[in-house]
């Protein structure tokens, strides 16, 4: 099993299972600010002792944690006997076994991911934006998440079962079996034939909603699905692929044929701004603190959710296709955080989502063991003549057609620099090979050693399970 894929579904729990959902979720919450108190407190002692000793790694938290839910700091209280005197009786967290005990357990484990991000970005180890201190969560600002991991027993059920009772059902420890909306039958599937298995789910509640995420360990596509490989000394076949604001994807070849454009893209913010201020009016115009306006923050998630799913479940479609049809793409880097400093452009870049459309190629051409390579951020696609080569001192935005002085040769700006993306990937195929030589470079293709898998055992193209769920009406 050499690939990762999540599955997503809406619950629908019962009364019951809502207040076990968002008890679990303020435990989470809870065990991720104690631990974070812990590590504080356990820094100042370090700067007045240094032989006291500070937990950093999710190891260490989980065991700090474990240890001091059981100790009078936790919880305590006062028993009086029969002839009136009082004892403290060390209860610890009274209420610890009501909830699964691994949601104390991976709020640690984040929280020791979220210091090491911030060490290392200070140290800088860690590449792009700088990633601040962990803070408190406060249950004002947290919509309530947590994750249960799957456990394996010998000669026993998983933990985490799909479609154990109910078909549309999911099993969790701690909670029970709920219903869900959406249909498993591909995840059953896939775990049925045991070309799969569940490692752990992820519970969030947004825009009114409780969502289950399940991370599955699943065979690699069958080889039907997957692309031929190709000969070593092969440098063709590229498809540069560019991405622009007024056609979204544009995809052509190093000779100059056009095979792919998508002109029309859905811009669901744009579209939705009009429902959204009205929305957002509506919040602030209600009392801090009331029921109404708790209503219409509500009305007001639910509206950005939709337009969330409108986008991606387009930007899953463009990249299926371009996955499906062509086993070697190359895209540029683009500085998209760096792009949205723009104020008059940034609303249109978020919208257009180029930074998820780039994931979702990576990963989707690994699956089918293509190749994805990113140009070199510097290398001035749009300026660049794909004819003769030279570079434009200049090209506005407003410049939709190219047109070379030297040579005279005119064509469509976002075509031409799809061009130009493909014939640079076919130049620098063989360098960029080296880490050190070109630019940076992703390849998409399955490291060595990984295993083969019998046919029998391969996953099939409907239980890749990329597609966006749909969200069951309100």
């Amino acid at each position: 099993m050499t690939r990762h894929t999540t599955f997503r579904f809406c619950l629908d729990p019962t009364a019951e299972q809502r207040a076990a959902l968002v008890r679990h979720a303020g435990a989470a919450r809870f065990a991720f600010n104690e631990c974070l108190s812990l590590h504080l407190r356990a820094r100042a002692g370090r700067r007045r002792d240094a032989s006291e000793t500070v937990p950093w790694t999710g190891f260490d938290l989980v065991n700090l944690f474990n240890a001091w839910k059981k100790t009078e700091a936790a919880g305590r209280v006062i028993a009086v006997d029969g002839s009136n005197t009082a004892a403290i009786v060390v209860t610890g967290l009274t209420w610890r076994a009501k909830v699964c005990q691994q949601v104390f357990e991976e709020a640690a484990v984040d929280l020791g991911k979220a210091l090491r991000a911030w060490s290392d970005s200070r140290q800088g180890k860690r590449p792009g934006r700088r990633v601040g201190h962990p803070q408190f969560k406060k249950k004002s600002q947290n919509a309530g998440s947590f994750r249960l991991r799957n456990k394996h027993p010998k000669g026993g059920r998983p933990a985490i079962r799909v479609g154990d009772s109910v078909p549309r059902s999911v099993t969790l420890p701690g909670i029970g079996t709920m219903r869900v909306h959406d249909d498993t039958r591909r995840l059953r599937r896939l775990l049925a034939k045991g070309r799969g298995k569940v490692l752990f789910a992820t519970i969030n509640c947004r825009a009114g909603r409780w969502w289950v995420s399940l991370n599955v360990e699943a065979a690699d596509l069958h080889p039907s699905q997957r692309h031929s490989a190709r000969a070593a000394d092969d440098e063709g076949g590229w498809v540069g692929v560019d991405r622009g604001l007024s056609a979204l994807v544009v995809a052509a070849t190093s000779e100059g044929a056009e095979v792919a454009r998508v002109a029309n893209p859905p811009k669901a913010f744009a579209t939705g701004m009009r429902r959204q201020r009205r929305l957002a009016r509506a919040v602030s115009r209600k009392s801090r603190g009331s029921k109404n306006r708790r209503k219409a923050a509500a009305r007001l998630g639910r509206h950005h959710r939709r337009v969330a799913n409108v986008r991606k479940h387009f930007l899953h479609q463009v990249s299926n296709e371009l996955v499906k049809t062509h086993d070697r793409l190359v895209i540029e880097d683009l500085n998209v955080a760096g792009m949205l400093r723009n104020h008059r452009l940034a609303r249109a870049i978020s919208d257009a989502g180029w930074a998820e459309l780039a994931r979702l190629l990576a990963y989707k051409q690994s699956w089918r063991h293509g190749a994805l390579i990113k140009a070199d951020r510097w290398f001035a696609s749009s300026k660049t003549c794909s004819a003769c080569g030279t570079v434009a001192p200049a090209l506005t935005l407003a410049q939709r057609t190219f047109e070379c002085a030297p040579c005279g040769h005119t064509l469509d700006r976002d075509l031409n620099a799809a061009i130009n993306l493909a014939i640079w990937a076919e130049k620098t195929h063989a360098r960029t090979r080296d880490p050190q030589a070109g630019g940076p470079v992703t390849n998409a293709h399955r490291q060595e050693g990984t295993g083969s898998h019998p046919d029998e055992s391969e996953t099939g193209l409907e239980d890749v399970g990329t597609d966006a769920q749909t969200v069951p009406a309100a």
